[in-house]
């Protein structure tokens, strides 16, 4: 398959969250020692985890995140119309966060920090998210609901 079979594709856009993202974790790694999982973060944050992570420092960075989507978002002029339904974000959200505290972490802590640092929990981890990805993809796509073109 081409780039031309997924026209909404944006491979700089990526290719730059992606150096965004490994850099603002490189930089907490080495600023203040943390490793930026928004899963744990975000328990730090509403006070389900304790750490040496300030809660300001915590909060800062929860806030942070939907902040910057939002600043991308007016940048472009809103939301794409294919978005899903705030109700399905809601689920999904509550659905991935109690897979993070059952798996001890998100994509983010294992994906991007345990795995450049060759833990290999994190390995097991970031097998199960992929494996786990790609296979919901075939299945929706077997009921025909055409998750990919």
């Amino acid at each position: 398959m081409t780039l031309a079979a997924y026209p909404d594709a944006a491979p700089l856009a990526g290719l730059i969250g992606g150096v965004l993202i490994g850099l603002a974790a490189a930089l907490m790694l080495l600023g203040i020692g943390r490793i930026a999982g928004v899963s744990g973060i975000a328990a730090r944050a509403t006070g389900l985890a304790d750490s040496s992570l300030p809660r300001t420092s915590a909060w800062a960075f929860v806030i942070g995140l939907p902040l910057g989507a939002l600043i991308v978002l007016v940048a472009k002029g809103g939301l794409p119309a294919n978005f899903a339904s705030p109700v399905y974000l809601v689920i999904a959200g509550l659905i991935v966060g109690i897979g993070t505290r059952l798996g001890s972490g998100c994509t983010s802590g294992h994906g991007v920090c345990g795995m450049s640092r060759f833990s290999q929990r994190s390995i097991i981890a970031t097998l199960s998210f992929m494996i786990t990805g790609i296979g919901t993809v075939a299945v929706m796509n077997a009921m025909g609901l055409d998750v990919l073109p």
